[in-house]
């Protein structure tokens, strides 16, 4: 009996000395916890037309902060919305992105102002945020393909439009430019389909997005429909282009739907012209020949 009470003894004092080292163990834990002393937004006020985006980042202080959980909230979901820092706009207004700190309940925010067709500007470029469609018109949304010109002509074809010669019509001039083929070095302004106040960009604007020191482009998709995004590194403002695809030369065939896309610049040449073209594994400038489709994003006056 004797033996026994010891033994239970034994086993109480070790069950207890387990105890007081693991509630010591988690003193010493949360003793060891960084609280949050602030959080810093990378911009405090933004200008986006409808549907641009930008992408605010929230830097908690101290940087070693144990808890470094955010959350983020518009004060006018119907002007702009955002989710982790992804900020969308989606009417004229101005709305307040504040961002929130899990511990100590900090906040930062950051004015947004959206305009109508003000563009956004990356690398120094104030770009169009929707695709040329009816000449003088934007489409609607930054996705949607807009309307295909041949080069330095103010005639556009829709995604829908039917090729040469079919349904009995022929609705694609597959002899431009006729002979003997000239062409200009630049995009006349009287053949511009751009929108009052904005123009085809020229070669360098169109390199302004390839400047990766400046710019971080990603193959993404915006509502489903597949395309780059062009990301200021400074501001964190995006620019979308759909992947629209491509009118043939000869016959106006559309092909690349989703896979590829080309969007005019000048200067041009004899028979060809300027143009930034991409897929999801390839992006680059070159020279196409004047007779292809391509898409315009203009860029402002």
């Amino acid at each position: 009996m004797k033996k026994y009470i010891i033994y239970v003894m034994t086993v109480v004092f070790a069950l207890s000395a387990m105890f007081i080292a693991c509630k010591k163990d988690k003193d010493d834990k949360g003793s060891n916890d960084v609280p949050v002393t602030g959080v810093i937004l990378n911009g405090t006020s933004v200008t986006l037309a409808p549907t641009g985006t930008v992408t605010l980042i929230a830097a908690v202080q101290p940087d070693n902060a144990t808890n470094k959980t955010v959350t983020w909230s518009s004060s006018d979901s119907s002007v702009a919305t955002v989710n982790n820092g992804l900020v969308t706009a989606i009417a004229e207004g101005t709305a307040v992105i504040t961002v929130t700190t899990d511990d100590g309940d900090i906040n930062a925010s950051c004015t947004l102002t959206v305009t109508q067709e003000e563009g956004v500007v990356i690398n120094g470029v104030r770009w169009a945020t929707c695709n040329v469609s009816l000449p003088g018109t934007f489409a609607a949304k930054p996705e949607d393909a807009g309307m295909f010109y041949q080069w330095n002509r103010k005639v556009g074809w829709s995604s829908t439009d039917p090729m040469i010669n079919s349904n009995g019509g022929a609705t694609w001039d597959g002899s431009y430019p006729p002979p003997p083929y000239p062409i200009e070095d630049t995009w006349e302004k009287a053949n511009d389909p751009s929108p009052v106040g904005w123009h085809v960009p020229t070669k360098e604007e169109l390199e302004s997005l390839t400047d990766t020191d400046y710019v971080a482009r990603e193959w993404t998709d915006m509502n489903g429909i597949y395309g780059y995004r062009f990301t200021d590194k400074a501001t964190g403002v995006s620019l979308f282009l759909p992947a629209a695809g491509i009118r043939d030369s000869n016959d106006g065939w559309l092909y690349g739907v989703g896979l590829c896309g080309s969007y005019w610049g000048t200067p041009g040449a004899t028979l060809i012209a300027c143009d930034l073209f991409f897929g999801s594994n390839y992006f680059g400038m070159g020279y196409d020949y004047s007779a292809y489709g391509y898409s315009v994003r203009c860029v402002a006056e």
